[in-house]
């Protein structure tokens, strides 16, 4: 069994969540030894895709037609669609139709997380859904005091300075308002938000807010895993203040590092994110102030190692074993189309 991950346009995303799954999988494969291919050239039995370029549909189709099994990924959905870049909301209801095309044109869907399957079927999809988490690698995403000095000393930052950071795109819906907003009302701690867009795509709310000026404020944009994970060793509380996700990889890199997390209490995570149990929750600015000081001045009981339980039941290998077994009943599932209809043409007497 091979399997094609379908990579075309990948410098479009290699930034974005998408491109963080992708690469994601190629590790749970090598991790598995399980066989795979970024050349579509090449041989193989099930292509893999992630995106959902036309090229990516065309893909799809050509794939089908030449007897090949497709896995489609569902990462996006038109409810986080919306909120994100200029004119993303009058473009939602369009956006859902030609996702419906691309996710049903694969003969299995999967999509990071029950809450997102869920979204999917009430599409009114009828192609099997299953939820496997993108993962996280906890190997590499582990605490070290050595990373924790690096970003304090890049950031010029004091042992007892307080830190918090945020991850994700230059988007409404990332909650890039309401950080922007409480570093205003917070100025004895500081915020960091690592990540980028062109702010020529965004809202003007989203621009002014980036090019907000404050000595607590920083904006360092994009930055190498390296970084991040210096990010995550180096800071005292990891703030998610996101309104919609299909997953939030970044979410699970923190619970990994083994960093404080605080979220927004949106419906994503209701059943995997207990409040006060593996995660804080919040709803509001005041609540998120409450929270923030909580946390940061230790007040609160820390939740970090319940929050690394939550992150060893989607360790990027576990993840490459639920790929395999979805993959392999595909194959099954092909094998015995074959033999069913090798049974149809005996019976009827045509040539095989």
């Amino acid at each position: 069994m091979k399997v094609l991950l379908y990579s075309e346009h990948l410098k479009l995303v290699e930034k974005s969540g998408v491109g963080r799954a992708i690469s994601h999988q190629k590790k749970a494969l090598e991790e598995n030894n399980l066989a795979y291919t970024i050349n579509k050239r090449d041989d193989f039995d099930i292509v893999h895709i992630n995106t959902v370029f036309p090229s990516s549909l065309w893909m799809s189709r050509i794939a089908r037609a030449k007897g090949k099994k497709v896995v489609y990924h569902a990462h996006s959905t038109e409810e986080d669609f919306k909120n994100s870049f200029r004119g993303s909301n009058f473009l939602a209801p369009f956006f859902k139709r030609w996702l419906m095309k691309c996710y049903s044109s694969g003969d299995l869907i999967i999509t990071p997380t029950p809450y997102s399957k869920k979204l999917l079927e009430g599409y009114g999809l009828t192609n099997p859904i299953v939820n496997i988490s993108n993962g996280v690698d906890l190997q590499y995403f582990k605490r070290n005091t050595r990373y924790r000095k690096r970003f304090r000393e890049k950031y010029q930052l004091g042992e007892n300075d307080k830190v918090i950071i945020s991850v994700g795109l230059y988007i409404e819906r990332k909650g890039i308002l309401d950080f922007v907003e409480l570093a205003k009302l917070m100025p004895e701690y500081t915020f960091i938000w690592f990540g980028h867009t062109n702010l020529n795509a965004v809202s003007a709310k989203v621009k002014a807010a980036v090019e907000t000026t404050l000595p607590n404020l920083l904006f360092p944009g994009y930055v190498s895993h390296e970084e991040l994970r210096d990010a995550y060793s180096g800071s005292d509380l990891f703030l998610f203040l996101t309104h919609e996700e299909t997953e939030g990889i970044v979410l699970l890199e923190a619970l990994a590092m083994k960093i404080p997390v605080l979220v927004r209490d949106i419906t994503i995570y209701e059943d995997w994110l207990t409040n006060k149990e593996n995660v804080y929750k919040s709803n509001n600015t005041e609540q998120f102030q409450v929270a923030i000081k909580g946390i940061v001045n230790n007040e609160f009981t820390s939740l970090v190692e319940k929050g690394y339980d939550v992150a060893k039941e989607r360790d990027i290998r576990l993840i490459g074993q639920q790929l395999e077994e979805e993959y392999r009943k595909l194959i099954a599932a092909s094998e015995l189309e074959y033999i069913i209809e090798k049974a149809k043409k005996l019976n009827t007497g045509d040539t095989f």
